[in-house]
């Protein structure tokens, strides 16, 4: 069992056969999603390479611990304790060679159509070789002339990557809000325990936003100060209100009778996280009390402790990072390809309502192949492609742009360090801020288009 295994593993890294584990036990896999589980973990794999260079922690430990650290850093003429290969310089090199990676993969893979082509085969396998080709990427942005220049550039080509990936982000969030309201009144006709499930979500969800308003007029106003905060809360909170009552208004349900109040609860919640995540970026204000100067507007720990704020900064990145994979991932897909458009108002007639309908199969009929002593692989994609592979890439390539700059700390990456990810900066405050905006607007945009353009939009 153990031979045909390493065999199939070895045709998966030096050949185009599609890879899978070796335990016979695991679920089936399809070709389409073992590729793209590949790929993540590239991007996986340069992303905690990227953290652990913005961890001074990290850096101080493996100098305690790895022995002859010193002498391999001159050997390697890194500089005193690898001072080259540690800080946002170096996290701009590596993420310039994923990003290059990434973006002539997506050239590379324009038009394809057909997954029995040679390029289809190198974007399905050939695992080594990519591998040893993305090392090569990220170590070549090492030996580029004028780094200076290099890096001033390469600054604003990461922040316009970044913005345009935080777009799709937001475009993927409306497509998911309006998916789920339509997927489960598809069943309304068929049960009518999905009218209870969607009062249901869509209470809990209001009730998540109102609370998490409330919280942060609690812990982030001050009668004597934090005028943004309150002008932000007001706005951003009034806005929530708004969209909400637009979803359910007569002259939007007359063009979008599916339009309802799930997608503007799942948008508020949204809008709140953003809006304490930038509430939380923002810089520390002071205001003098009783002859001290005392910190306003800010989440009092409990104990006060380090280990506290390195738990929720913890907790924050993880959340960060979970969410860039999400829109990696089911941005390509071909059933979120939709996101770029705006929702319809017909329902596909085979649509079945499902608890987890976004993890729904684009294909149903494909065949199986049997891997002797592993994991059997479906290949979905003998008739086609059912992703864009130049699409796929492209989002990993603005991704990379987006976990550089998100490193680094947008622009004040000088002092940058990703214990300190969530501390303040206003950077962060406005990019966040903004998001929470184009998101409510792209919304607002998907109710009314319809009505301003009832022709095109007809079924």
């Amino acid at each position: 069992m153990c031979e045909p295994c390493c065999l199939s593993q070895l045709a998966c890294c030096c050949g185009s056969a599609a890879c899978s584990l070796c335990c016979g036990c695991c679920p089936k896999i399809k070709q389409s999603t073992s590729t793209r589980f590949m790929y993540t973990l590239f991007f996986m794999l340069v992303t905690v390479t990227c953290v652990i260079m913005m961890s001074p922690t990290v850096e101080t430990a493996m100098q305690e611990h790895i022995p002859f650290y010193t002498e391999m850093c001159d050997k390697l003429n890194a500089g005193e304790n690898c001072s080259t290969l540690v800080g946002y310089s170096a996290v701009y090199k590596v993420c310039f060679g994923m990003a290059c990676f990434f973006f002539l993969f997506s050239l590379f893979t324009i038009r394809v159509q057909t997954s029995t082509g040679c390029r289809a085969a190198v974007h399905n396998g050939f695992w080594f070789f990519k591998f040893v080709a993305l090392l090569a990427c990220c170590a070549g942005g090492f030996f580029l002339p004028n780094q200076e220049k290099f890096l001033e550039v390469w600054r604003y080509v990461g922040a316009a990557g970044g913005f345009l990936f935080i777009i799709i982000q937001l475009m993927l969030l409306v497509q998911f809000a309006h998916r789920w309201n339509q997927n489960w009144s598809s069943g309304v006709k068929y049960n009518k325990i999905w009218y209870a499930a969607l009062a249901l979500v869509t209470l809990v969800l209001f009730s998540v936003a109102v609370g998490a308003l409330v919280f942060m007029i609690r812990f982030y106003t001050d009668p004597e100060a934090c005028f943004l905060n309150k002008l932000f809360l007001g706005v951003n909170g009034g806005l929530c209100f708004v969209v909400s009552l637009l979803a359910i208004s007569p002259c939007i349900q007359t063009f979008q009778p599916t339009s309802g109040l799930l997608q503007s609860a799942i948008i508020s919640v949204y809008v709140m996280y953003l809006t304490f995540s930038a509430l939380a970026s923002k810089p520390v204000e002071m205001v003098e009390r009783n002859g001290k100067n005392v910190t306003v507007c800010v989440f009092p720990y409990s104990s006060g402790l380090q280990s506290e704020t390195n738990i929720v900064t913890g907790i924050g990145t993880a959340i960060l990072f979970g969410c860039i994979l999400y829109s990696c991932l089911i941005s390509t897909t071909k059933r979120s390809t939709t996101a770029l458009q705006v929702y319809r108002n017909d329902m596909p007639e085979n649509e079945r309502a499902r608890c987890c309908f976004c993890c729904v199969d684009d294909t149903e009929d494909y065949d199986d192949e049997k891997t002797a002593g592993g994991q059997n692989v479906k290949y979905d994609e003998k008739d086609g492609t059912i992703y864009s592979y130049c699409y796929f890439h492209f989002v990993f390539f603005l991704g990379s742009l987006y976990v550089m700059m998100t490193v680094t700390n947008w622009f004040h990456y000088e002092n940058a360090k990703i214990e300190r990810l969530l501390e303040g900066n206003w950077s962060v405050f406005w990019i966040k801020m903004a998001s929470c905006w184009v998101c409510l607007f792209l919304y607002m945009w998907t109710l009314v288009v319809p009505m301003l353009f009832p022709k095109r939009f007809q079924a």
